[in-house]
């Protein structure tokens, strides 16, 4: 029984990341980073090599299994997948009536997570300092980058998947975001709510070459360099809040293949000037609301997964 209430919880945990990378501005690695569950995320991506298959073959498809922690990343896959296609449609339809609040969630989130990683520091040196401020620029960098246009062709739509999944790792950095910049958010939710199959399946497939080469240069530097590398993980938390600020004025937009216009230049604002400036409601208490319930949620599960292991 335990062990069943130990997989749904991953499970969740799968879901929960399945969700936040549906959002342009939000990173799934930042979730698993808040589950607790990173390092063994990349460890275990990592494992997957051609040694899977001489295992395999010498001793058998269990020893294969265990040498990936292949129920880890199956329970966990399975709750990414069951959200990315059933959230899909209500992260839509939430960014589109209450972005203000749901902005306001995720802002809240990062603020939690960021202050985590802090805390798993363990010396704070200059490498250290320098780390999260290039990680810091990078990510503020990447939101406020122009989207191109995207493309229909398959080998666009394998890269756009390749480097996508590298920021869906990344805490802090949004793969969605990373779509939207490319030009190909739009079309890959359509991809998913529509089951095109041949988009999905080639879009998934470089999303893994990308994750399993990517999860080793990450599994390398949290090996030699862990107090750098949990810094430039913070500081691209820490960029990232100017993509995820609640309250924006939209200066320029562009219209995407199926006819929906796009932000592409957005200034943050004051929610006191946001109703004037844009006519639309500020929920300025809801909004706070979430954004503080969302910061004392993470700290609760971190006191929860503490307990947990004491």
């Amino acid at each position: 029984m335990n062990q069943f209430k130990e997989y749904l919880f991953l499970y969740l945990k799968g879901a929960a990341m399945g969700a936040a990378d549906v959002v342009p501005g939000v990173s799934g690695g930042t979730i698993a980073f808040i589950a607790g569950i990173y390092e063994q995320l990349i460890e275990s991506i990592k494992s997957i090599s051609f040694s899977t298959l001489l295992i395999l073959k010498k001793d058998g498809f269990k020893a294969a299994w265990d040498s990936i922690n292949g129920t880890f990343l199956l329970t966990l896959g399975l709750g990414v997948i069951t959200s990315l296609v059933s959230l899909a449609h209500v992260i839509t339809y939430l960014l589109e009536t209450y972005p203000e609040m749901v902005w306001s969630f995720f802002f809240g989130l990062i603020i939690a997570s960021s202050l985590m990683v802090k805390r798993m520091i363990r010396t704070w040196n200059l490498p250290v300092l320098g780390s999260m401020l290039v990680g810091a620029a990078v990510a503020y960098w990447i939101s406020v980058a122009t989207p191109a246009g995207g493309s229909d062709n398959f080998l666009f739509i394998f890269f756009s998947g390749a480097v996508a999944i590298c920021a869906m790792i990344l805490p802090g950095i949004s793969g969605a975001f990373i779509l939207l910049l490319l030009g190909m958010y739009t079309s890959m939710i359509e991809a998913l709510k529509s089951f095109d199959v041949p988009v999905v399946t080639v879009f998934v497939s470089g999303c893994g070459i990308g994750l399993l080469a990517f999860s080793r240069v990450l599994s390398w530097m949290f090996k030699n360099y862990h107090n750098e590398t949990l810094s430039l993980l913070m500081g691209f938390m820490l960029g990232s809040l100017n993509k995820v600020w609640p309250w924006k004025l939209t200066l320029k937009t562009f219209e995407d293949h199926h006819g929906k216009l796009i932000p592409i230049v957005q200034e943050n604002i004051s929610p006191l000037k946001y109703e004037t400036l844009t006519l639309k409601n500020p929920y300025l208490y809801p909004s706070v609301a979430l954004m503080v319930f969302a910061i004392v949620f993470i700290f609760f599960l971190e006191k929860i997964g503490a307990e947990h292991k004491a």
